[in-house]
């Protein structure tokens, strides 16, 4: 396969080969993101039954299986030096596995040189039941997301996250079914199409909280296109690298059915560290606030403006925030949430004004 062009026709083209044939003629640091689904090497004896002996429709695809640890291993070196070569240097990888092959994808990706940042537990709200009654319920699998070095400024929309999820920090554990109902594909016989397509919601949120718009995401086990599909419809592109060509024409007709959602759509709420820095003074500059007019906590305590942007009380003088502290006894405090002026009778956030000069910077 010869190498193929960076660019426009690099973006949104399911590659149907060998992954790490596939990777190795993509152009070095041009994709920022890698989702990838490896083979999870279950090392299955023989047909899965339930009770009533039917049989379970499990993976035993030629795809998912190694002659030994060391065969699984070597291939999970090589599809991971050519992710990592692929990778902008501030690009970023997840990768996900179960009980049978996380470990060991862990352990590589650190050989590799990729720093790990998190481990996630998807946690399916409706696991398939043990049906041997041998072993706990398996509800759960692993993704490990990581940088491609420890120096990387990857990107994390922890505000996105936080909105996702009501107000809350997003944790690293996540409950989500599996794939079930209409968004399961089926083949021509009304079958499963592929034993382990994985949920939207789960890439849905992925790549909301760890890419932008227009970012490419590279996915070398493209399976039946969720991936392509989630990152098309969030305003990304992708390219998919897919074994079997079966598998890559499904992924091609869903994506075809997969529509854009518009630029208003796609905006999320960002990282208040990613905005304009305005400093205090400048409110005393603009007249915003007055030199000697008075600022109020929510405790009652009072302090003075300054002309150069200080303030001063009886007893500390300094920031908005080092006053803030000094008074409150903290080792740190959030001045502009902390302290108020007064409108008409009201008490208002100095962050109110902030806000409004950030406002006219972005509007120039």
């Amino acid at each position: 396969m010869g190498k193929i062009e960076a660019g426009a026709g690099l973006r949104n083209q399911i590659l149907t080969g060998d992954c790490i044939e596939a990777m190795a003629a993509l152009p070095a640091a041009s994709v920022d993101l890698v989702f990838a689904d490896p083979p999870y090497n279950l090392q299955l004896r023989g047909d899965l039954h339930r009770p009533d002996n039917s049989r379970v429709d499990a993976v035993d695809a030629d795809w998912d299986r190694f002659a030994s640890f060391e065969a699984y291993d070597a291939f999970t070196r090589k599809w991971l030096a050519q992710a990592r070569r692929v990778l902008k240097p501030n690009g970023a990888i997840w990768v996900i596995g179960s009980y049978h092959n996380v470990f060991r994808l862990g352990a590589a990706l650190q050989d590799a040189g990729f720093w790990i940042l998190n481990d996630v537990v998807w946690r399916k709200s409706n696991p398939m039941p043990n049906f041997r009654g041998k072993r706990l319920t398996n509800a759960h699998e692993t993704l490990i997301w990581a940088a491609r070095s420890d120096k990387a400024r990857y990107t994390f929309n922890y505000e996105a996250l936080k909105t996702l999820n009501e107000g809350t920090q997003m944790r690293s554990d996540w409950v989500i079914p599996l794939c079930t109902g209409h968004e399961r594909l089926k083949d021509e016989n009304g079958d499963k199409a592929h034993p382990t397509q994985k949920p939207e919601a789960l890439l849905h949120r992925v790549i909301v909280g760890t890419t932008k718009p227009g970012d490419v995401v590279l996915d070398p086990f493209f399976g039946t296109g969720t991936t392509g599909a989630v990152a098309k419809r969030l305003g990304r592109d992708f390219i998919g690298i897919e074994a079997d060509p079966a598998h890559a024409a499904r992924a091609r007709a869903r994506i075809d059915r997969t529509v854009r959602l518009d630029s208003d759509a796609l905006e999320v709420t960002g990282s208040k560290r990613a905005e304009p820095r305005v400093a205090f003074g400048v409110l005393v500059e603009r007249g915003m606030l007055r030199p000697g007019e008075v600022l109020t906590s929510p405790r009652g305590a009072a302090a003075k403006v300054r002309a150069d942007g200080s303030l001063i009380t009886a007893e500390h003088r300094g920031s908005i925030h080092q006053v803030g502290a000094a008074l409150e006894g903290a080792p740190s405090c959030n001045g502009w949430t902390y302290w108020h002026f007064k409108r008409e009778g009201r008490a208002i956030p100095i962050d109110f004004l902030r806000q409004q000069v950030r406002s006219e910077m972005a509007a120039g």
